[in-house]
C-alpha cells in the first residue's frame, strides 16, 4: 500500500509538465531520400529572438543526430510557427440545488472554475519537400509555459520539446 501511494504521487507530479505531440505525414513519402535541410527564408516563428536561437540550436543538434545536414540547397525546407495561449484550469467546484417529493424531482447545478489560467506553448513544424513544394511531415507540440524562467530552464524546456517532437521522425512505413 505504501508503494502504491508513492507511485501515485510520482505519476501525479510527472503528469503536470507533459509535452504532447501530434504528427501527420504523407504516407507515400520516402523519408530516406531526404539528407539535407534548411529553414524557410524570412521565417516568422513567434518566438523571442533569444528563444528562437535556443530553439534552432536544439533543432540543429537533433536533426544532425538523425543524419540530416544543413545545406543552402536542401531536400527539406522547415517552417516553424509558435504561439503561447491561455487555457482555463481543468479544476472546478460544483454547486447544486435540488428537491422533490413523491415521484417528481428536479435540480440545478453549476461548475465554478478554480485556479488561475494556465499558459501553453504550441510549436508547429512543417517539413516541405523543397523540389516539389509540398508538405510531407508535420508535428504540433504543446507544453506548459511559464513566463520569466531563467535562460538555462528555457533552453532545457525547448530542447526537451524538440526531443519529444522528433521521437517519431522519420515515420516508420
Amino acid at each position: 500500500m505504501k508503494y502504491l501511494k508513492i507511485l501515485w504521487i510520482i505519476l501525479l507530479l510527472s503528469s503536470c509538465g507533459t509535452i504532447k505531440v501530434d504528427y501527420d505525414y504523407e504516407k507515400e513519402t520516402d523519408f530516406t531520400a531526404y539528407n539535407t535541410y534548411n529553414y524557410i527564408a524570412d521565417l516568422q516563428t513567434g518566438l523571442s529572438e533569444l528563444d528562437e536561437n535556443r530553439f534552432f540550436r536544439a533543432m540543429d543538434i537533433t536533426l544532425q543526430a538523425k543524419g540530416l545536414k544543413f545545406s543552402e540547397e536542401p531536400d527539406l525546407l522547415i517552417d516553424v510557427n509558435s504561439m503561447v495561449y491561455e487555457t482555463q484550469s481543468g479544476n472546478t467546484v460544483g454547486v447544486g440545488l435540488g428537491g422533490g417529493g413523491g415521484a417528481i424531482g428536479g435540480g440545478v447545478s453549476i461548475g465554478i472554475p478554480v485556479g488561475s489560467p494556465k499558459l501553453t506553448r504550441e510549436i508547429v513544424l512543417d517539413f516541405l519537400d523543397a523540389k516539389k513544394d509540398i508538405l510531407v511531415w508535420q508535428a504540433i507540440g504543446k507544453a506548459p509555459f511559464r513566463e520569466g524562467e531563467p535562460p538555462a530552464v528555457k533552453e532545457e524546456n525547448l530542447q526537451e520539446m524538440v526531443n519529444k517532437i522528433f521521437e517519431k521522425y522519420p515515420p516508420k512505413s
